[in-house]
């Protein structure tokens, strides 16, 4: 399996859990797409800088060769489904919190 199709399978994998499994709505949530835009800026800095001082390389034969900031693409599909999943679940963790001081 490419990187490529690895990173989408995951992508589309955590998008699937959060929207139908877990039912929420943190896309449409401007807080969300804040944090998200900070954690990016971060991660093509040291993704840049990682891949353009060749510490981690990748096989030009499993990614689609598209960069930013030096870093394969597919590296910012992993990064916002590891961002996704884990504000997914502490959204679910959060309302569950809630609910439980609510019936107390």
């Amino acid at each position: 399996m490419t990187y490529t199709l690895l990173s989408a399978v995951v992508l589309i994998a955590v998008f699937v859990f959060g929207v139908a499994v877990l039912k929420t709505e943190l896309f449409s949530s401007s807080k969300f797409w804040i944090a998200y835009s900070i954690v990016v800026f971060f991660q093509l800095l040291t993704n840049g800088y990682l891949t353009s001082q060749e510490i981690v390389t990748y096989n030009p034969e499993v990614i689609t060769g598209t960069r930013i900031a030096f870093a394969p693409i597919e590296d910012l599909f992993f990064g916002f489904a590891l961002v996704t999943l884990t504000m997914f679940i502490w959204e679910r963790i959060g309302s569950s919190k809630k609910v439980d001081k609510a019936s107390k």
